[in-house]
């Protein structure tokens, strides 16, 4: 439900309306109550309104209006950046180039997975290997299980990033056309 206001030439009038579906499955409006005119509901009328819907909704009321301490906001997992890098590590050829030159038979780990984390978050927001799990915590890199990444994990991959220092260097080389 949503509050309209319609206009005439002389009057503009305040509306709840409601939207749904009719049988066809095509959205439509249904206007549920008129409350007058704006000008008078402007007035008291709106003000009993609202402290009589925040007392059937259980919601605190501060002189008429929400109560600010009582408002809680959820935080926003990041996305869209990581979604863009992901599409662009991909089309470069970087996960597969990576994944040959840091394959290890006796790992448990994606290592290629590990380094594109730390890449995106020195791309994104850059922080330290411990930075990059609280980064986590709010962004969301697509096909990599947040919970699976420990600090031990990245430690890890840097490691294997070292020892295989030549080969991936000469990897980017020839992926970056240098």
């Amino acid at each position: 439900m949503f509050v309209r206001i319609t206009r005439t030439a002389d009057r503009s009038n305040v509306k709840i309306v409601e939207a749904f579906r009719d049988d066809t499955g095509a959205t439509r409006q249904r206007v549920i109550a008129t409350l007058g005119r704006l000008e008078h509901v402007r007035g008291g009328a709106a003000d009993a309104l609202i402290k009589g819907l925040l007392r059937v909704s259980g919601a605190a009321a501060v002189d008429g209006a929400l109560d600010p301490d009582a408002v809680q906001f959820a935080p926003a997992m990041s996305i869209g950046d990581t979604w863009l890098l992901t599409a662009l590590w991909h089309r470069l050829g970087f996960g597969e180039a990576f994944r040959r030159v840091l394959r290890n038979g006796r790992s448990s780990f994606d290592c290629e997975r590990l380094l594109r984390v730390m890449v995106f978050n020195r791309l994104c927001d850059p922080t330290s290997k411990l930075g990059v799990l609280r980064w986590l915590e709010g962004a969301r890199v697509p096909a990599v299980d947040a919970g699976s990444v420990t600090h031990q994990r990245l430690l890890r991959a840097m490691d294997t990033l070292a020892e295989r220092a030549d080969a991936m260097q000469r990897t980017l080389a020839v992926l970056l056309h240098l």
